[in-house]
């Protein structure tokens, strides 16, 4: 067989690796790059290198005329000049001509064939190449063979830094799209997450093109076909929720809502590792096996034997594996419309109740918003609750106003008649420190509700402070669990806390206000 040929981009090496069996990337890996093994359980071990997680600041989109007035241009769409990324385009062309060997994945991002990308990575590791292969959807051998010029290219020399004398450089790390050139260069960050992320990042500007709406968002779907979104940021069980034995899980983290219905992004997933054990995550657990990339996990030098407690290298631990390493999946992963979308909060303050029913202004309201309140550090005493926003729960990877993707759900909420559902995973009882963590199977019944009508058939009481409805009875959950105020020893402390929260939510949303419809803004916390 002929060597894959990839001059065309200026690249000399001869020795490519295009779609290689995973058996043959182990191999590759255990002999060639450093840190690497083999857990006792079969799945690679990797280590990134100094960057254990990605590097935000670093990500640079080049400015042009045809795409500039598309980008909400600021702190996390940061501009690049035409000449800067073709320094970095040459740097990162010059460092994989330098290589030994290169690999070369062409898969696919997205399950729609009618809305999917063609995406070519080129990289120097094979854990990268595994990595990619885990996470895009891999072609047929007729697929491959009819694969053709990709839509988009990533250029991964992330082994070689940039120059940070260069204009507009801000560290060794950059990550810069090209829109027009249909390119990404990754330069000073072996980070594998900076591959997956810089795709989503092109889907979220391309898809609302086409009036689809791109959302970093976990999906499943009922016996009967009802299709679930679940919205939330790190740590509010958004992975947790998903994979639930009743459903069959769509996806994890990526996906597309169209004029047809949902698909999945991405081949595979990207479980938190973090504390992992086969009691609280069985799903992903057992998903851990041969073909999954373990990366920056603590093992056993003798056993093998992973310590997902162990944070010691990082606190960023993941596991990459494809979707097929889970049980109960929806092959291909396209379903129909939502019936339900639930927003997930981890409210560390104790006052958002356990759940409630939303307007489509509020839920256009809450997915701007993107709140959940993490439990702040411990350092000098401080147990604060600490309020956290992320537009449209995934602020990072977003390259329209943040109102161009509440438009696109308002509309679609309306047109396919969805639910929309604030869940908070968070605190009963008082505040962090005070109260106590809702229990996950209090929360597993009220999305049991939610799935099976029960909801339809009761009565709802109004927040005062949010205006959301909640239910005033659930199946398997206590009633006074519902309503937040009163679980509270001292309702005086709620409804302070309560306000301190309020504020917090209208300081965050006066940034939005001038972009966003004046029903959305309205439909806030008064």
């Amino acid at each position: 067989m002929a060597a894959f040929d990839l001059s065309k981009y200026g690249i000399t090496v001869t020795d490519i690796h295009r779609n290689t069996s995973v058996p043959v990337l182990y191999e590759i890996g255990l002999r060639n790059e450093p840190g690497t093994a083999i857990s006792d359980v079969g799945a690679l071990l990797v280590y990134s290198g100094e960057k254990t997680g990605r590097s935000p600041k670093d990500k640079r989109i080049v400015r042009h005329p045809e795409s500039e007035k598309h980008i909400d241009w600021g702190d996390i769409n940061i501009g690049l000049d035409e000449h800067t990324y073709m320094v970095n385009h040459e740097r990162a062309i010059d460092y994989l001509n330098i290589c030994k060997r290169l690999f070369v994945v062409d898969a696919f991002a997205g399950w729609d064939p009618d809305y999917r990308l063609k995406v070519r990575i080129i990289c120097t590791r094979a854990y990268h190449a595994l990595f990619m292969q885990n996470m895009l959807i891999m072609p047929t051998a007729k697929e491959l063979e009819d694969f053709g010029e990709p839509d988009y290219v990533v250029f991964n020399g992330g082994g070689f830094p940039a120059n940070i004398y260069t204009s507009e450089m801000t560290s060794k790390t950059s990550v810069d799209v090209h829109l027009e050139r249909r390119e990404i260069v990754i330069l000073g960050t072996q980070y594998a997450g900076e591959m997956k992320k810089g795709i989503f990042g092109v889907m979220n500007y391309l898809m609302p093109l086409r009036d689809v709406l791109p959302m970093h968002c976990s999906a499943n779907v009922g016996h009967d076909g009802d299709v679930t979104i679940l919205f939330g940021l790190s740590g509010t069980g958004k992975t947790t929720l998903s994979a639930d034995p009743k459903r069959k899980l769509i996806g994890d983290d990526e996906h597309c809502w169209t004029d047809s219905g949902t698909f999945n992004i991405e081949g595979g997933c990207y479980a938190k590792a973090i504390d992992l054990s086969e009691e609280s995550e069985p799903d992903i657990f057992n998903a851990i096996r041969f073909g999954t990339v373990l990366e920056n996990v603590v093992y056993d030098e003798k056993t093998r034997k992973v310590d997902y407690t162990d944070t010691s290298i990082t606190q960023n631990t993941r596991a990459s594996y494809p979707i097929e390493h889970i049980e109960n999946v929806q092959i291909p992963c396209v379903a129909g419309h939502p019936k339900n979308i639930i927003f997930l909060t981890c409210d560390a303050f104790g006052v958002l109740p356990p759940v409630s029913k939303l307007t489509p202004e509020q839920a256009s309201y809450h997915f701007i918003s993107g709140y959940t309140a993490k439990v702040a550090g411990t350092e000098m005493g401080v147990t604060e609750p600490e309020a956290t926003f992320s537009a449209c729960f995934g602020a990072a990877f977003m390259m329209w106003h943040p109102n161009r993707y509440a438009e696109l759900l308002a509309e679609k909420i309306r047109k396919h008649e969805v639910t929309a559902w604030l869940v908070n995973t968070g605190w009963t009882g008082g505040a962090y420190g005070e109260g106590s963590r809702i229990k996950l199977k209090y929360t597993r019944a009220m999305l049991d509700a939610i799935h099976n009508g029960d909801f339809e058939r009761v009565s709802y009481k109004e927040d005062p402070a949010f205006g959301l409805q909640i239910p005033e009875s659930c199946p398997d959950v206590p009633a006074e669990v519902l309503l937040p105020r009163s679980t509270w020893k001292d309702p005086k402390a709620y409804d302070a806390t309560m306000s301190k929260l309020v504020t917090l939510f209208r300081e965050n949303f006066k940034r939005f206000e001038s972009g966003v419809n004046p029903e959305i803004v309205a439909a806030g916390p008064q």
